[in-house]
């Protein structure tokens, strides 16, 4: 169980470093080449001697999740053709803590009540790119991660993490909701740490999010406003991402992003015309694909001195109207750490 508890680990970080692409699927393991399972298993799937609490139903071509037995632990049932989960199939399964569904055809009209009632040691439901139009409910109070991306969502009831005080992440990308829809949905969630609405239909960034949180991604979406205060709100906030949204100048209150705990913000491809403010704190800054036409250095450095600089490590502005001519005379004092200012 190190094992899999540290390729998580590793997950969750290497989706907050850098210019980011990062691989999703950390989660699964593939079962051992073994010719034979172990007794207490669905003959559809395997369940590995070496590995006795996992079931592996994966790929295939599975119409239907098959009776989970006893003393299953860990159940991957992704890349199959499954479109309804039945009542009963969960019955037996009361130690359950991992349940994988990515990349099936379930619809949420197709799951049956009850079904989850007796999944209450649950800790991880990883059910994207199924085609979902609402959360399943009632899950586990025990979940500390939701992943629901590429479905069509298009509403989240506020009271369907009520009581998730082991919650941590939650991946909601890649559906359809808007920001009434989540309005409530977030909060109260005191373990927070991540949350991805990505690729929705949001016009705001999502209210009532707990102070816990480290990292936010509202990237593509339709956001044209950062409420005034939003981010003094989240103390411990140290990674944004908004890009490919609507910003403007006029959306972005003064001083909104100048707040010490965050690490990384990224404003790429929107409509600024100018840098915004930020603290000196702040290590990677991802301007570029904007409107901007001056590099205003006040923004960044309030003064320079040997003790006041920028921490900034990385800096674009290519795709802008900037060049590195742009630049005031005082840059290098200020931008004394930065590895890569990019323009062009």
């Amino acid at each position: 169980m190190f094992a899999l508890g540290f390729f998580l680990l590793a997950g969750l970080l290497c989706q907050s470093l850098g210019q980011y692409d990062y691989y999703d699927e950390y989660y699964v393991p593939y079962a051992p080449m073994e010719a034979v399972s172990s007794p207490n298993c669905a003959q559809e799937c395997e369940c590995p001697f070496n590995f006795p609490t996992a079931m592996y139903c994966n790929d295939r071509n599975l119409k239907f999740i098959p009776i989970v037995p006893s003393g299953i632990k860990y159940l991957y049932v992704q890349n199959n053709l499954i479109e309804e989960i039945k009542t009963g199939v969960f019955d037996n399964a009361t130690d359950l803590r991992w349940l994988v569904l990515d990349n099936n055809n379930i619809t949420s009209s197709k799951i049956q009540a009850g079904t989850f009632d007796k999944l209450i040691k649950l800790e991880k439901l990883l059910f994207s790119n199924n085609k979902l139009t609402k959360p399943p409910s009632p899950l586990s109070k025990s979940l500390d991660e939701l992943k629901l991306n590429g479905n069509q969502l298009s509403s989240f009831p506020a009271n369907t993490l009520s009581g998730m005080e082991n919650l941590t992440t939650i991946h909601l990308s890649e559906n359809k909701l808007t920001t009434e829809s989540i309005t409530g949905a977030f909060k109260g969630l005191k373990s927070l740490v991540l949350l991805d609405v990505s690729e929705n239909k949001l016009k705001k960034l999502p209210s009532g999010v707990p102070p816990s949180l480290l990292m936010l991604y509202a990237d593509k979406n339709d956001i044209d406003s950062i409420p005034s205060g939003y981010l003094a709100k989240l103390p411990v906030l140290q990674y944004l991402r908004v890009s490919h949204n609507k910003l403007v100048d006029s959306g972005i209150p003064a001083g909104v992003f100048n707040v010490s705990s965050l690490l990384e913000l990224d404003l790429s491809f929107n409509k600024l015309k100018s840098i915004p403010e930020i603290n000196e704190s702040l290590e990677h800054l991802y301007l570029q694909v904007n409107e901007i036409n001056k590099f205003d250095l006040t923004n960044i450095c309030k003064f320079s001195s040997p003790v006041n600089y920028s921490r900034l490590r990385t800096l674009r502005l290519d795709g802008n109207n900037v060049t590195h001519r742009s630049m005031p005379d005082d840059t290098a004092n200020c931008l004394r750490q930065a590895s890569e200012i990019i323009f062009d």
